[in-house]
């Protein structure tokens, strides 16, 4: 069965929508608008990330990246990351495991 999640303000500027998930893994999407931010911040979940469309400014540990559609990465367990939307977009983000606290 699929079920449908809700589209939640995660800050200002950005949407979270959880897609799809189970206890081992979550995908979730995240909708930025030009300016909005994803605050630096760490958890013990490895991320993939996936960039759908716009251009984001990643920092993981300290170091920054620019990223734009197509491209893709992995956040280790416990890194510190967040990033700046350059020019709006969508990123799809999974987590091993799933995050509780975003159901």
């Amino acid at each position: 069965m699929i079920k449908q999640f809700p589209v939640i303000q995660a800050s200002e500027g950005v949407t979270r929508q959880v897609l799809s998930d189970s206890p081992e893994l979550m995908v979730v999407a995240f909708t930025f608008n030009t300016g909005g931010e994803g605050a630096l911040h760490n958890h013990p979940h490895i991320q993939s990330t996936y960039v759908e469309s716009g251009e984001f400014v990643f920092s993981v540990d300290g170091v920054e990246t620019k990223v734009g559609p197509g491209d893709s990465f992995v956040i280790p367990t416990q890194a510190v990351h967040g990033c700046r939307c350059v020019a709006a977009g969508r990123l799809i983000d999974t987590f091993t495991p799933r995050r509780d606290d975003f159901l």
